[in-house]
């Protein structure tokens, strides 16, 4: 279900996932409004079972969970350090649901604690910010943003047997490698960039930089996550990445 926040961030809105039919992980409850709550709680009113269950903290995708947690009166499972969780995941952890059980994939990098959703019964990926339906590019930025740690979370999807991915924004992925190859090759595009503009501008700060890597092919309404996503990059280039 779309929660209709459509903008230049979330491309055409937070999905949030209704995974099960008599016990429902409703995976990533979106922000904080009213008619796509009242939505969420209309779809899962006849399960005998409903946790909710977080990718990550940033409010488009945790935003509702208090709301419809009281609404409900359900319990919320989610990683260290996200507010407003009942139970704790880490890596490996289980959610259970009528059609199988959901693994928690620890997925550093766009933020500290970013989990992913393992269905093996599906052999789906629920991926939260780790890949964007459209595009080739999510947004990694300074602490507790990490690219060295994002990479690297690439390299531990490709091991998980998934078919079909769901981003929480933008369409189904139905080929997982390719994206995940595409989003790497992207990342690694842009610390080539880094480094390159590094040259010769060793103290630049984002700001100086953003105008030698986009020059003016950036809309202004993305300057602020560019240039947060510049800082991640220099981070890496200069070794001190998520200080």
């Amino acid at each position: 279900m779309n929660a209709g926040n459509a903008s230049a961030f979330t491309l055409d809105g937070t999905r949030t996932f209704l995974v099960g039919k008599d016990r429902v992980a409703v995976l990533d409850p979106g922000p904080d409004v009213v008619n796509h709550v009242r939505a969420l709680a209309s779809a899962v009113q006849d399960a005998a079972e409903v946790n909710i269950v977080l990718t990550h903290g940033h409010a488009d995708h945790a935003g509702a969970t208090r709301s419809l947690a009281g609404m409900l009166g359900v319990e919320v499972w989610g990683p260290e350090g996200v507010e407003d969780v009942d139970h704790r995941l880490s890596d490996g952890d289980v959610v259970g649901i009528d059609a199988g059980e959901l693994v928690a994939v620890h997925t550093p990098g766009h933020t500290v604690e970013h989990l992913c959703f393992y269905w093996p019964q599906r052999r789906a990926l629920f991926a939260g910010d780790m890949l964007l339906g459209l595009g080739d590019t999510t947004w990694v930025a300074e602490y507790p943003g990490c690219v060295a740690d994002y990479l690297a979370s690439i390299d531990r999807l490709r091991g998980i047997d998934a078919t079909v991915a769901y981003p929480a924004h933008g369409p189904p992925l139905d080929d997982v490698t390719d994206a995940l190859d595409r989003f790497e090759r992207h990342r690694l595009d842009r610390i080539r960039q880094v480094e390159q503009a590094l040259v010769g501008n060793e103290d630049a700060t984002p700001e100086q930089l953003l105008q030698i890597v986009y020059g003016g092919a950036l809309p202004p309404r993305m300057a602020n996550f560019a240039t947060r996503s510049l800082a991640a990059l220099m981070e890496h280039v200069r070794g001190c990445d998520g200080r």
